[in-house]
């Protein structure tokens, strides 16, 4: 089945579609994207992902490039062209073209681009039974971390260390010691006294669609939840760690820079959790 993409108006075959050079996503990433998980033909958090969105657009005053709801028509026609049952539809909203300049242009009308693509499975056998690993890297991005621009450099070097050390993902430390977040992911940790913790809302991280749903979750079967910040030490004694993301929901973390996390195994609340998730998933209507 040929793979197809969505330009400004426009279906085209995902390898001829293209944006002007001038696109101020191109010059100066001055855009915002949302990625949202399909799984058995079902929208993961569709409604939470378009509502992040709207905020981000809102943070950098970029209006939408067309109403809501025809953005959401878009993505699930775009869907249904790729044949995509399990996988993930990508989209992304820039200010538009413009002769470059770094002031906003006055009259550019918005970028809209979307793509998708096939899932063989969103976790691995292995990752699920024996959890991945991470590594810690200093936290270099800028100071407005709640937009999800397409400002990705810093973490596609942290992806990159994290790849080269053999590792999962990388958790980004602030000068303070503490946990920020993963690259492209939500950090987590359930304390020795049980208590399921993660870093809360602000502008130092991303206010995760999934993290938002499985702090729900939690909550619902009376699992005892803080919102705080917790340091790499804490991490590495803790009873349970996981990283959670629209493409991983609740991934379990069993070492961390190579060091083993509660004896090296996924654990029971990480476990209840993913399978809460796909669980909501499957009860959602569409």
């Amino acid at each position: 089945m040929a793979r197809w993409a969505y330009v400004n108006g426009r279906y085209l075959p995902h390898d001829r579609a293209a944006v002007h050079v001038e696109d101020r996503g191109f010059q100066f990433a001055d855009g915002v994207y949302e990625v949202v998980t399909i799984v058995e033909g079902r929208f993961a958090d569709l409604d939470g992902h378009m509502e992040r969105l709207g905020r981000s657009l809102g943070e950098l005053r970029i209006a939408w490039p067309m109403a809501p709801r025809s953005v959401e028509f878009i993505l699930r026609e775009l869907v249904r062209r790729n044949g995509i049952v399990n996988g993930s539809v990508y989209l992304q909203v820039t200010r538009g073209q413009a002769p470059r300049d770094f002031r906003f242009p006055e009259k550019a009308r918005p970028t809209l681009v979307v793509t998708a693509k096939r899932a063989a499975s969103f976790a691995t056998p292995a990752q699920l039974d024996q959890g991945v690993s991470v590594i810690s890297i200093p936290d270099i991005r800028w100071a407005r971390r709640d937009i999800k621009t397409v400002g990705l450099l810093a973490q596609s070097m942290g992806k990159q260390q994290a790849a080269e050390a053999g590792a999962f993902e990388a958790w980004m430390i602030d000068p303070d010691g503490t946990v920020t977040e993963g690259c492209s992911s939500n950090a987590w940790i359930v304390t020795p006294g049980g208590v399921l913790t993660t870093r809360p809302p602000s502008h130092s991280i991303l206010n995760g669609v999934t993290r938002l749903a499985l702090l729900r979750l939690a909550r619902e079967r009376g699992i005892p939840v803080e919102e705080r910040a917790f340091t790499l030490e804490e991490a590495l004694a803790a009873r349970e760690a996981f990283l959670s993301s629209a493409g991983t929901f609740a991934m379990p973390v069993t070492r961390i820079d190579g060091k083993p996390v509660a004896g090296g195994r996924p654990g029971p609340v990480t476990m209840a959790l993913r399978q809460a998730y796909l669980d909501s998933v499957a009860g959602t209507a569409q």
